[in-house]
């Protein structure tokens, strides 16, 4: 299969910069992926396509602040890194920017002392292996020093740093958010509590490597960069009883599709269980678990849009991206949603 065939073209202005004042106010694109009707919605319509004993299954991650300045020991040359992953007690995998002056041995400085890092290995994708040394809970150094690692094609500053925040996040371990969340309001999870919905909340923790761009000609030769999840026994007994129940499994993002369709059986069941997940989920792939996708926009020839074409066709999608950007809907990370059933 090859990535050109993820290509679409994207009007520059369409890329939104910062979110909307109320999350639930965004526009819906709702796809019926069995004839490829489309409707205009706004967001909080959602529950009017949803039936009583249908669950909604969210990853409950929580975006650290990942991003951190500072400045090679000896030289003084700047240096942002990026935490991708704790591999055990102070030692990181990270990206680092700029490469050349992260070479083994190197060591860093933030914040004026309170944490430094040595690099101690290469990684195979091109980042580093570091270890921090400081004083005091590493967690509460990097909530003083740390930044949201906000994606590259957002170029406006956060004012705040919640709103790249699901309302229900509360696993720290994210090195980005998962953006289909970030619609959902307390409010609306109460209107979906009151119509029968069920809710399901599971963790992946979003690496980096989810965004990495496809860099191969034939898509079947790329591969994914491995991310932790965690299913509790609640979570599973929740999806399993609306599979029994012949109810709809809705996951909310790519990150709990994946999830759920890396641990699922033949028939869709689950079990309680936690890992490294590198599924890669492209045209061709068959379903097993998860039903309907509330799921953003997604860039070109990217891991995620062939997910979604993976889920309801690849011509149907499109012509979906087609229809949202002839109404002005807004891209990627704070952009609009689309709700494929």
């Amino acid at each position: 299969m090859d990535l050109k065939d993820f290509y679409y073209n994207l009007p520059e202005k369409l890329i939104a910069q910062e979110p909307i004042e109320d999350r639930s106010k965004s526009n819906l694109l709702v796809l019926h992926k069995e004839n490829g009707f489309i409707e205009h919605k706004t967001f909080e319509d959602v529950i009017d396509y949803l039936i009583p004993g249908d669950c909604i299954v969210l990853n409950d991650t929580k975006v650290i602040p990942a991003r951190l300045i500072g400045f090679r020991k000896d030289t003084g040359g700047k240096i942002e890194f990026v935490l991708l992953k704790k591999l055990e007690l102070d030692v990181w995998e990270v990206l680092v920017k700029p490469g050349r002056r992260a070479k083994l041995g190197t060591e860093f400085i933030f914040g004026n002392g309170l944490l430094e890092a040595i690099v101690i290995d290469y990684t195979e994708a091109g980042g580093r292996i570091v270890k921090f040394t400081h004083e005091g809970l590493f967690e509460n150094i990097l909530e003083e020093l740390g930044q949201m690692p906000t994606p590259p094609y957002i170029k406006k500053k956060l004012k705040d740093k919640d709103r790249y925040q699901t309302v229900y996040a509360r696993e720290p371990g994210s090195a980005a958010a998962p953006t289909a969340g970030l619609h959902f309001t307390k409010q609306l999870f109460q209107k979906l509590k009151n119509k029968g919905i069920d809710t399901a909340f599971i963790t992946l923790h979003v690496g980096l490597g989810t965004f990495r761009p496809v860099k191969v000609k034939n898509i079947e030769e790329h591969k994914m960069h491995a991310e932790y999840f965690q299913v509790n026994e609640e979570a599973a007994e929740k999806i399993n009883k609306a599979k029994k129940n012949n109810k709809r499994i809705i996951a909310v993002g790519t990150t709990s599709t994946r999830t759920l369709e890396t641990i699922a059986d033949e028939n869709g069941f689950i079990g309680a269980k936690s890992g490294w997940s590198d599924i890669f989920i492209y045209p061709g792939y068959r379903f097993k678990a998860v039903d309907g996708l509330i799921t953003n926009f997604h860039l070109p020839e990217s891991t995620l849009l062939m997910l979604v074409c993976a889920f309801a066709g690849r011509d149907k999608i499109f012509n979906a991206y087609k229809a949202a950007i002839e109404k002005e809907y807004r891209f990627y990370s704070f952009g609009d949603a689309m709700f494929i059933i």
